[in-house]
């Protein structure tokens, strides 16, 4: 069965484009090749001068130039071949034991699952030539208690999950073959099965790392007779990228920017190490980076700044998921409360937010307003964050909103400096295109992602 069947629960169909942004910075995620110094972020403008030249002071070391874009790309090319090599590094660089990408003979009805978030998907999809012709979704929410308690009870869950889905179906007969889409870190032993390495963003049960995740699955569901069987196991960044390659055959590079974020690809097998199955007739492989621990073993110390800290500090996960804690949407709003915070502390800021309140959306709001030269929007978001008794100013709303632009514009570029590392090098597989990439978008953050397919040439 092809991996096209596992791809679908992490992306069934191609997002609508999202608008082109207009900040600085941004185009990178459209793989422009050229890392000079104008993608600097655009200067704080207020009528105090000596205000906005402090507070671009205060966050100057996150302002990334070319020079230190073209270090972290060194750096990420050095943790790339060390991964493939099996030799220490923070990139895992995991052989997913997914040999091609959907070429559209694709046939036959299929159960998918997608867990990642604090919602669990469980869908039925029919395919004839490739297309998917039929689609059945039903989403159910995961309790605190299930993200942060024992293993067995979530994994219970997820198969009382499928149970209900089969019944509310009238599909209580019919065989299944399954692809999950697991989208945490897996050493992978075959396409069908992997164990949890470690639980990231807001999971954390007990008792499941070093577990097989889809052979515990596959219990839980003949548990409750269920004629279901789960052939694929991949992750969600893999799942974009067959998703990608369904919808447009150049697609190449997977790239997840949600919650967390990650990117794989399709690397000549040759260039893997790990391999725990006969390989003689595997041209390719899709690789899977996990990006999001890059940094974990100090190499991009020279990145991090004390919001960095504070952000890490405050973590589900301390001291983990370094480049993750940069760039995913978990975080970008906490580094925004922290920058705020900080600038209050030094008078530079009326007050501070109150902690976990502003989020990835304010972010994404604020540089909307800045984009259209409005304030109205983001000064009613600061008064929620900061107390409505706060007096805040139209000149506080533009250091708000130039706060979120250097925020969001240095992990674009970050997460650009990866992409174009993989987009321009003479790895990717043994095809002779060069590859887009396909990313599934942050949601509310158009500014962020300039196109849901990223074109990277």
């Amino acid at each position: 069965m092809s991996a096209a069947v596992a791809a679908a629960a992490a992306e069934t169909r191609p997002p609508p484009p999202a608008l082109n942004g207009a900040l600085n910075g941004h185009a990178l995620l459209n793989g422009d090749r050229r890392w000079e110094d104008h993608f600097l972020p655009t200067p704080l403008r207020l009528d105090d001068k000596i205000r906005a030249q402090k507070i671009e002071a205060r966050i100057s070391k996150m302002v990334l130039c070319g020079a230190t874009l073209r270090r972290v790309a060194d750096v990420f090319e050095h943790e790339i071949e060390a991964g493939l090599q099996e030799r220490p590094s923070s990139l895992q660089m995991e052989n997913t034991y997914v040999p091609e990408l959907p070429d559209g003979t694709e046939e036959g009805s299929f159960l998918a699952l997608d867990l990642g978030g604090t919602n669990f998907r469980v869908l039925f999809l029919e395919l004839r030539s490739g297309q998917l012709v039929q689609e059945k979704v039903k989403q159910y929410h995961i309790s605190d208690a299930l993200r942060l308690g024992p293993g067995d009870d979530l994994f219970n869950f997820l198969a009382d999950c499928v149970q209900d889905f089969i019944c509310a179906e009238g599909m209580e007969n019919d065989t299944f073959s399954l692809g999950f889409t697991f989208s945490f870190p897996m050493k992978q032993h075959s396409i069908s099965s992997g164990e949890l390495i470690t639980w990231t963003k807001s999971f954390k049960c007990g008792g499941l790392e070093g577990v097989d995740v889809a052979a515990l699955l596959q219990q839980c569901l003949r548990a409750r007779n269920l004629d279901v069987t789960v052939r694929v196991l991949l992750n969600d960044t893999t799942g974009t990228l067959v998703a990608g390659a369904h919808a447009d055959p150049a697609v190449g590079i997977g790239v997840i920017l949600g919650t967390g974020s990650n990117g794989c690809y399709m690397e000549r097998a040759e260039r893997v190490q790990h391999w725990e199955r006969p390989h003689q007739t595997v041209h390719d492989v899709c690789v899977d980076v996990e990006w999001g621990a890059f940094g974990d073993n100090g190499c991009l110390n020279f990145l991090r700044t004390e919001f960095d800290d504070e952000v890490d500090a405050r973590s589900l996960l301390v001291a983990s998921f370094t480049f993750e804690k940069y760039i995913g949407g978990k975080y970008l709003g906490e580094i925004l409360t922290s920058v705020l915070s900080a600038l209050a502390r030094d008078k530079l800021f009326p007050a501070a937010p109150r902690p976990s309140f502003l989020q990835t959306a304010h972010v994404s709001l604020f540089e909307e307003e800045n984009c259209a030269g409005e304030v109205s929007r983001t000064l009613a978001a600061l008064h929620d964050a900061c107390g409505a008794d706060v007096t805040l100013s139209s000149a506080d709303a533009l250091v708000a909103q130039h706060v979120a632009h250097v925020i969001s514009n240095r992990a674009a570029q970050l997460v650009s400096v990866c992409e174009y590392n993989h987009t321009f090098s003479k790895r990717t597989s043994s095809r002779d295109k060069i590859p887009r990439s396909y990313c599934h978008v942050i949601k509310k953050f158009p500014h962020r992602c300039v196109s849901c397919q990223c074109k990277s040439i």
